[in-house]
């Protein structure tokens, strides 16, 4: 009777044993699946990255879609961080140039990077970013501020119903920056 026991219990701590490892690795795998659920969808706003620099629209001067700019710094830093205009009315296949503008007013050299994030989700698939500071990583001096641009289009083929669209970015600092 003990060693039935003792094969019963063997069973089960090696069932519980691999009920972990499959949690973990569903875990461990779930972040990359997220990401390519998001960037197939158009879900949680996520644009996809960079779109390519040679493609060109054709302009819809019959259509103005309103495109508002946001900004935000993770954790309460110091950073100032803001859009250098709130919002601008273009035309759908028509090439934008906008800025942020970025301060960081500590008293040490950091690194930081910007997440965009563009709603609704179902926009994100159709705002096309040919330059953005949120490509790289940007280090800034201490007490060091600048202009980082943002180039964009609206593909003309968002959906009518969608007149506004809001693009938001949030700075998140990475560390002090590596010495050159």
């Amino acid at each position: 009777m003990s060693g039935d026991r003792e094969r019963a219990n063997r069973r089960l701590t090696l069932r519980i044993l691999a009920v972990a490892v499959a949690m973990f690795g569903f875990g461990y795998a779930l972040v990359p699946l997220y990401d390519v659920f998001c960037e197939v969808t158009g879900l949680n706003g996520k644009t996809g990255g960079r779109a390519a620099a040679t493609e060109t629209y054709a302009v819809d001067p019959d259509r103005l879609v309103t495109v508002e700019f946001l900004a935000t710094v993770n954790g309460g830093e110091p950073w100032t961080f803001r859009p250098a205009v709130a919002r601008l009315r273009v035309h759908p296949g028509q090439s934008y140039v906008t800025h942020y503008l970025a301060a960081n007013p500590t008293g040490r050299a950091v690194t930081v990077q910007a997440v965009p994030s563009v709603a609704p989700g179902l926009a994100a698939q159709h705002f096309h970013k040919t330059e953005c500071f949120c490509f790289h990583r940007q280090d800034f001096a201490a007490g060091e501020a600048r202009e980082m641009p943002l180039v964009f289009t609206i593909d003309p083929a968002l959906p009518p119903e969608v007149g506004t669209v809001s693009l938001a970015y949030t700075l998140f600092e990475l560390g002090e920056t590596r010495a050159n």
